[in-house]
């Protein structure tokens, strides 16, 4: 998961404000920010981009649903003037400008603000990267702050355009829910390219293990982890989301949200399948490390003790008395180069159906 050093930086800006201070915390991922709003009712709908100072201003009647999306968080004026027009509390204006928030849920008497994030996997560097996403529900409005524009939430956009639609028939409350089911489903786009870089590392780790392996394991292991921590609060978010203590939900919302939230946990259970494998790789790629090094002992075990006897005859002709058995014999050097040879065919008779001189298919 990428860590941008900037963050860290612009954070210590916080230091000894108060409470509710705006202060962007993050990366600037757009040159400027795009504010776009769509108003629809079951027979209407229309749809428009805000120049900054419209957005600031932006006030519409109490009849249909609006929903307001917000690119770029990094003009804390705009975040301010929208924060004012909709009554939203200041702490949850510095959570928005903060982009490091895990998911979490606010809930307050108009409104509820739900942070949550999106997640890109980049498959050349077994990296994870993620946006953050703030949605706002009021009682027919639906607020959302993106970090950059990443396509997303189009398919909403697409059937909200579509006459007769669900999505047009329902309250602000079902746009919430089907933001959060479009967050939740592109999770299981980045689970299914772990997993077949996940396999892509098993069949390699099977073929011919190397450091380079071990290394790419150890990175999507760090990944994976980092990816449970950012999505297992979700969790309690659409727990406190389904019990609707606020009454922001319909009873058939609740419902979908149920949904969601069997969704995130089967998420979160193949995640922590893929942990267990990227595990046990770690545990089989030192395992097939350690038996490869003990192949490599054994050979120059094997070949030491088929140069014993060899060693040990030419020491006993070798010792320096005056008569020695064959030392004056014209055919005596062959003689001991013929026992050395027939000892060592021996051994070498003997290793081989022991199968000391066979390498098991570790490869």
């Amino acid at each position: 998961m990428k860590k941008h050093a900037n963050q860290k930086k612009l954070r210590s800006k916080k230091t000894g404000l108060p409470p509710g201070a705006l202060v962007h915390v993050g990366e600037v991922r757009t040159a400027e920010p795009l504010v776009t709003l769509i108003d629809y009712s079951v027979g209407n709908i229309s749809e428009r981009s805000l120049t900054l100072e419209e957005a600031r201003l932006l006030s519409f009647p109490t009849q249909g649903i609006h929903w307001i999306n917000v690119y770029g968080l990094h003009e804390p004026s705009l975040i301010a003037g929208i924060g004012s027009n909709f009554g939203l509390h200041p702490l949850v204006l510095e959570d928005i400008l903060n982009t490091d928030q895990r998911p979490k849920i606010d809930s307050f008497e108009h409104n509820l603000y739900v942070v949550t994030r999106f997640f890109q996997y980049n498959t050349a560097d077994l990296d994870i990267s993620s946006d953050q996403v703030s949605i706002v529900l009021g009682r027919n409005f639906v607020l959302t702050f993106q970090e950059r524009q990443t396509g997303a939430f189009n398919p909403v956009r697409d059937r909200l355009r579509t006459p007769g639609s669900h999505l047009r028939q329902s309250g602000a409350d079902y746009l919430a829910y089907s933001l959060l089911d479009i967050v939740v489903d592109r999770y299981f786009i980045v689970l299914e390219q772990m997993s077949n870089d996940c396999e892509t590392l098993e069949e390699a780790l099977i073929r011919k293990p190397t450091a380079t392996t071990l290394h790419s394991i150890h990175k999507l292991k760090r990944e994976s982890m980092e990816l449970r921590r950012n999505v297992w609060p979700l969790r309690e978010v659409i727990n406190h989301l389904i019990r609707n203590e606020q009454g922001f939900f319909d009873h058939n919302t609740v419902l979908y949200l149920r949904d969601v939230h069997d969704h995130t946990l089967h998420f979160i259970e193949s995640l922590e399948s893929i942990r267990d494998m990227l595990s046990g790789m770690m545990d089989i790629y030192l395992s097939s490390v350690s038996n490869r090094v003990n192949m490599e002992l054994r050979a120059l075990t094997v070949v030491a003790m088929l140069f014993m006897p060899a060693t040990l005859i030419a020491g006993i002709f070798g010792m320096n008395f005056q008569f020695l058995p064959w030392s004056h014999e014209p055919y005596g050097f062959w003689f001991a180069i013929a026992i050395m040879a027939f000892i060592a065919m021996v051994m070498t008779l003997i290793f081989w159906r022991r199968q000391w001189l066979t390498r098991p298919d570790i490869e």
